[in-house]
């Protein structure tokens, strides 16, 4: 799941990444110790936790407990959410595995990833008009947000599906017109992630051919904060994974007070509680601090972000890079993937590992 503010600013914004990374210390810049934090999100069903855990006061509760004010921002646009990141508008942002890598850690930005909330399991999917098999694709123009996880599930499938990524001319479009352009008679291929995607599969004549239950765990939503900023206020790391499972232990309970904190979270993401507990049953949610303590500590992480950093370089996001280790990556218990020396990405457990042992 993702958008664009289109692929020139985009490659803009790549294009200077490389330059600012090449151009930065190794290790996190200083920060200052705050009492005021701003967190960004945009609207998916793995994030709708966090503006209703403000709506219901529980980013309060824990933000008192450690004597912070935390600011949970709706931003419309996905990747503008993450741009705004990448410049310092925000101290954190909900992000998907692959984007954390190709917009904020390329730009040279040293990020965090505190919380690993989920993995799209069927949120994310490819769409057909006329076509019941993903090898139906082949020479058609193909809608999506060009150079982001949508394509990422694109190449992926027309690896399985034993086609080249010339088989199929992809057509860049924002997140927010992927629906209508869908409706057109003459388009008759998109991928896309909900809520787009359920609405876009109701169209008559359209057919799922492919989605990310078919690449289970490759597609991870994250919540990420700035390194530099964590490292000077670790009480906003207690604070966010406090926020979030308590949140999600809500959401999940099947009494009323679980199913009105649903009906909520529909409503700020403008859906129906219907469609949003659909689109729930697409969402591979760790509930469980431990659950998502193991995800992050698993080897299968590593094999994930290896595919995903290999196809972001192949796809020219790491701009004026020699190779896929231009960036570096850290994961827990000491392994790394990529440049050692210039680790923009850690994958930090430690918050999380606080709340499944209870010493939050």
């Amino acid at each position: 799941m993702v958008t664009l503010i289109g692929k020139l600013g985009m490659t803009g914004l790549f294009a200077g990444a490389l330059l600012i990374a090449s151009c930065s210390p190794s290790g996190a810049p200083h920060a200052e110790p705050r009492k005021e934090f701003s967190i960004g999100w945009s609207i998916y069903a793995g994030w709708m936790p966090w503006p209703y855990a403000q709506q219901a006061g529980i980013v309060k509760k824990w933000g008192d407990k450690y004597g912070i004010r935390i600011n949970v921002v709706q931003v419309n646009d996905y990747v503008e959410s993450v741009n705004q990141y990448t410049a310092g508008k925000f101290d954190g942002v909900t992000v998907t595995n692959m984007d954390a890598l190709t917009i904020p850690a390329a730009g040279g930005k040293d990020t965090s990833a505190i919380i690993v909330g989920d993995y799209s399991n069927g949120n994310d999917g490819i769409l057909l008009k006329g076509g019941n098999s993903l090898a139906d694709i082949k020479g058609r123009e193909t809608y999506l947000v060009e150079l982001s996880v949508s394509h990422y599930l694109l190449a992926r499938g027309l690896e399985k599906a034993g086609l080249k990524p010339t088989d199929v001319r992809t057509v860049n479009t924002s997140d927010a017109d992927l629906v209508s352009a869908f409706s057109a008679p003459d388009v008759t291929a998109a991928v896309t992630w909900n809520p787009q995607l359920s609405v876009m599969k109701a169209q008559p004549g359209v057919t799922q051919v492919f989605s990310s239950a078919d690449i289970p765990g490759e597609i991870v939503d994250l919540l990420v904060v700035d390194t530099a900023t964590l490292k000077a206020n670790p009480d906003l790391g207690k604070a966010l994974a406090g926020i979030w499972y308590e949140t999600v232990a809500l959401m999940q309970r099947q009494d009323e007070q679980g199913k009105a904190a649903r009906a909520a979270m529909a409503k700020l993401s403008g859906s129906t509680p219907q469609a949003f507990d659909s689109q729930l049953k697409t969402t591979f949610l760790y509930g469980e601090p431990k659950a998502a303590v193991d995800a992050a500590t698993a080897p299968a992480l590593v094999t994930t972000m290896t595919k995903v950093r290999d196809f972001s370089f192949s796809k020219g996001l790491f701009k004026g890079a020699a190779s896929a280790d231009a960036v570096g990556m850290a994961f827990p218990g000491g392994k790394t993937l990529g440049d050692p020396q210039h680790v923009t990405l850690r994958f930090d457990e430690s918050f999380m590992k606080l709340a499944a042992d209870g010493k939050l």
